[in-house]
């Protein structure tokens, strides 16, 4: 591999990371005998060495300055943000070339998806890329497959209630084995939804990143909010049933296949609310119990379309 190295800046969470898998891939395969570096929070790194896109994970903070060392990179992608703040942070690289919105790049467009949105970046600047390579061979974990329902989520706009979670988990058992999940903030919320349910302490899975990618990548079905792990359903190619509001699944949703199913109350409009309110979103409180039963047991027969 050549001494020469390509920076790509995309410090952000789990859900975002997954979304640029694509834009990872066009890159390495643009600079084939290039070192491809994402800067990105080192939490990630279980997953960056399972994506041949990336040869090197360089931990970074969130608008936080990279600590690049040696030679500047031959090209450094803002893979973060459109703004000054992650424009400035890839030029401090001394970089001899940027790839970036603005700035004499494309412009930004709100209504994009996110996948589609950093291929069409990389496309502008020469690099072909395909919105659908997406997926990582995550190998899974050994117990058997099992329905994981997830009620976390990063804010409370896009939080569904834990009691209808509950709900949808104690239904689901009549399919077999539920687990719940949560990372370690979501500890309580996961015993919970698990208590209310009537599943037995062992159903509550709290497990890394990479333990989560496992159960994820062996489960039957996945059923959650717009979350990380929504991504890494995609990801993993495991059916999932997600629930979007306040941004519409235009933006953030999981490609249009038929193992994955959404559901949406906000209409044509792709952020009605705020994604970072502390209440839940009342489009997401639209969606009712029934209709997220509904739409897991008609994935959950042993053999998928693909």
């Amino acid at each position: 591999m050549s001494d020469r190295r390509v920076l790509l800046l995309r410090a952000l969470g789990l859900g975002d990371f997954l979304t640029g898998v694509p834009a990872y891939r066009a890159v390495k395969a643009a600079f084939p005998d290039r070192e491809v570096v994402l800067a990105a929070p080192a939490a990630l790194a279980p997953l960056a060495a399972r994506c041949d896109g990336i040869d090197r994970l360089l931990p970074t903070a969130e608008l936080e300055p990279v600590a690049w060392s040696g030679k500047p990179p031959e090209l450094a992608v803002d893979l973060h943000g459109n703004g000054p703040a992650s424009h400035e942070i890839v030029a401090a690289t001394g970089a001899e070339r940027l790839v970036m919105f603005g700035d004499g790049g494309p412009r930004w467009d709100d209504d994009e998806h996110e996948v589609a949105r950093w291929c069409r970046l990389l496309e502008s600047a020469g690099i072909p890329a395909d919105p659908a390579a997406l997926r990582l061979p995550i190998e899974p974990a050994p117990g058997g497959p099992a329905v994981v329902v997830h009620p976390g989520a990063a804010s409370g706009g896009r939080r569904w209630p834990p009691d209808r979670f509950a709900a949808v988990a104690r239904a689901l058992r009549a399919a077999g084995r539920v687990e719940v999940t949560g990372g370690p903030a979501e500890r309580g919320l996961a015993e919970h939804v698990a208590a209310e349910a009537g599943l037995p302490e062992s159903a509550v899975r709290r497990t890394g990143l990479a333990e989560l990618a496992a159960l994820i990548a062996a489960a039957r079905l996945v059923v959650c909010g717009d979350t990380g792990v929504a991504h890494l359903a995609t990801a993993c190619g495991t059916p999932s049933v997600t629930l979007f509001g306040p941004v519409s699944p235009a933006l953030w949703g999981p490609p249009d296949l038929p193992r994955h199913t959404v559901l949406w109350k906000g209409g044509d409009a792709g952020r009605p609310g705020d994604a970072h309110a502390a209440e839940t979103d009342p489009r997401l409180l639209a969606i009712t119990v029934p209709e997220v039963v509904d739409a897991a047991f008609a994935l959950l027969p042993e053999r998928q379309p693909t």
